[in-house]
């Protein structure tokens, strides 16, 4: 008697890259320097939780030249980041990852945004394509990066959101929606 080889196939892994400033939390021109700058954008943290819930994997892709520039040390982003983890934990969803990027412009790094190195380090990390992975940002290079690695670049009008829309140039494909709680719910339909 034989049987039937039966071979599992796991779901392929749902992830979201989100960038921080001006999607999760308001932005600042004078850069979120402390716990007390970080304040998040109405819906946004229950828009994570949903997410999270929906069974995805969240990173968050960030540029903070605020490091590079000696605005702030390492320990003070550690801290805003716990204080983004436990506000995002209270709405009942998870970030399983942060990926950050501390140089200033001037250093010409491969992983500031625009250019693609925090995707790869994600794609790495999770051992995953980014081909059509959805990524929100509020401003151009965001969606660069994005498009760069393959991943679906999404506009919110949130932070500098209006102003890259207006301005224009967006990769081909970019979806535009009003902020991250109806980003979210677009992915959730």
């Amino acid at each position: 008697m034989t049987f039937p080889l039966i071979t599992h196939h796991p779901a392929p892994m749902k992830l979201v890259i989100l960038d921080r400033d001006g999607v999760i939390n308001y932005d600042s021109p004078s850069y979120i320097k402390s716990p007390e700058d970080w304040k998040p954008i109405p819906g946004s943290l229950e828009a994570i939780a949903l997410l999270t819930q929906a069974g995805y994997q969240v990173a968050v892709a960030t540029n903070q030249a605020g490091v590079g520039r000696g605005l702030f040390e390492m320990a003070t982003l550690n801290a805003i980041h716990d204080k983004m983890h436990r506000a995002v934990g209270q709405a009942g969803g998870r970030i399983d990852a942060v990926f950050y990027c501390p140089h200033a412009q001037e250093a010409n790094c491969g992983c500031r945004k625009p250019k693609p190195g925090l995707f790869e380090e994600i794609s790495q990390r999770y051992s995953v394509n980014l081909k059509d992975v959805p990524s929100i940002g509020d401003a151009l290079r965001d969606l660069q990066a994005a498009a760069a690695v393959g991943a679906q670049p999404i506009l919110v009008l949130t932070g500098k959101g209006r102003q890259t829309r207006r301005e224009g140039g967006l990769p081909p494909g970019t979806r535009v929606h009003t902020d991250l709680a109806e980003a979210a719910k677009s992915y959730l339909k």
